[in-house]
């Protein structure tokens, strides 16, 4: 066979988990759907409109499995993420990161091509300088007010005389006041599920009550937006929410799966790794995917079962009792038994792959340029999906 019919031959042949390159960023798409139809399920029950947020999945087809009639309202990150799923068709878009001032132009960039775009904020100087640039007479994004539900991370608590301030000012200066919007960040930090629904319970109090101090002083608010994961699937009543976002839902990870929220079988992500090496000695196996391919996230690290950098499956996903990624350099992996248990190392030869669930599917995600696309039924993969980066 001459060197061109070999790399034809090889071009020609179906690529499948025991041909990709690796480290291979995988994603089962039948969880995916399942992850989906889950949370859609939960809130149709509780009768809210859904906002997902992409940030996770950062993928045009991704987000039309969300979306499979068309394209809905999405929650983004990144400007850039916006700009992204304007391009795929996506024009009702909520940027739920405090506004950076030096970003409003660029915002106002994607209103002007017919995006229907909220941004956050949670100061008078944010509210101002709004104002300042729709003097110009042009159009404007629309704002919603970042609410603190539990001392996370921003925004203003429902009873901070600030939040009307704002609102005063965004009123007086002539730009939308869509409603408000909160986080219940805290959530991460439960454990088998304990305190989730009272979390729920308090991420929606704290809106609805910011909401109803806005309308009291004369403001609309007609968007009351909350959500995390956990919340999301934890929450019992959403009286006086509109909508719930929520992100790494579709792919769970190790992280959502400590808190109690997802099984193991329900993540829909993880990276495909070859066996490089051993030092049976140290009790150790080497991979070609370090901090590179797996990220450096440790979110397990306080939880009760630390997993390292990661769950080691075989081939097709099926997790090894106890067996990490113990430890990462940049493009080496070293599985081990986690420390303490009572897990027996596999016989890995080498050249054998193995796939490693994520700590936080952002986070490892983030590491990759595309999806591997297989749905569950065997080892073909199906699709190569691009994913978008930067901000």
């Amino acid at each position: 066979m001459t060197e061109a019919a070999a790399l034809d031959a090889e071009l020609a042949t179906p690529v499948s988990l025991e041909t990709v390159a690796t480290p291979a960023l995988i994603l089962d798409v039948t969880k995916v759907d399942r992850n989906i139809a889950r949370l859609r399920a939960h809130l149709a029950k509780l009768g809210t409109g859904f906002r997902p947020h992409v940030k996770t999945s950062k993928s045009i087809e991704v987000a039309r499995r969300l979306f499979p009639e068309g394209t809905g309202p999405i929650t983004v990150s990144t400007l850039a993420e916006a700009e992204y799923f304007a391009e795929g068709g996506f024009e009702d878009i909520t940027y739920a990161v405090g506004l950076s001032l030096d970003r409003v132009a660029r915002a106002r960039k994607l209103v002007t091509k017919g995006v229907r775009l909220s941004v956050l904020v949670d100061t008078l100087e944010q509210a101002q300088a709004l104002v300042a640039a729709a003097g110009d007479g042009g159009p404007m994004p629309a704002v919603l007010i970042e609410i603190d539900c539990d001392g996370h991370r921003g925004g203003v608590l429902p009873d901070d005389p600030d939040l009307v301030a704002i609102a005063d000012v965004l009123r007086n200066g002539r730009v939308e006041l869509a409603g408000v919007l909160t986080h219940a960040g805290e959530s991460y930090n439960a454990r088998g599920g304990a305190g989730l629904p009272e979390a729920a319970e308090g991420e929606r109090a704290a809106a609805v009550a910011a909401a109803e101090a806005l309308r009291a002083a004369g403001h609309a608010s007609p968007v009351v937006s909350v959500g995390s994961t956990p919340t999301a699937h934890f929450a019992q009543d959403l009286t006086g929410v509109t909508e719930v976002r929520a992100g790494v839902f579709s792919f769970f990870d190790l992280v959502m799966h400590g808190i109690g929220v997802c099984s193991l079988d329900d993540i829909a992500a993880s990276v495909l790794l070859t066996v490089i090496g051993h030092r049976q000695e140290k009790g150790w196996i080497l991979t070609d995917g370090g901090w590179m391919a797996l990220s450096r996230d440790r979110g397990t690290q306080r939880h009760p079962v630390d997993q390292g950098y990661g769950l080691v499956c075989d081939i097709d996903g099926n997790p090894f009792s106890d067996v990490i990624v113990e430890d990462a350099s940049q493009e080496h992996g070293i599985i081990k038994v986690r420390p303490g248990s009572c897990g027996v190392l596999p016989k890995l030869a080498i050249g054998s792959r193995v796939r490693v669930l994520p700590n936080h599917a952002c986070a490892t995600c983030a590491q990759h340029e595309a999806y591997n696309v297989v749905d569950g039924t065997g080892r073909a993969i199906i699709g190569n999906w691009p994913r978008m980066r930067g901000w």
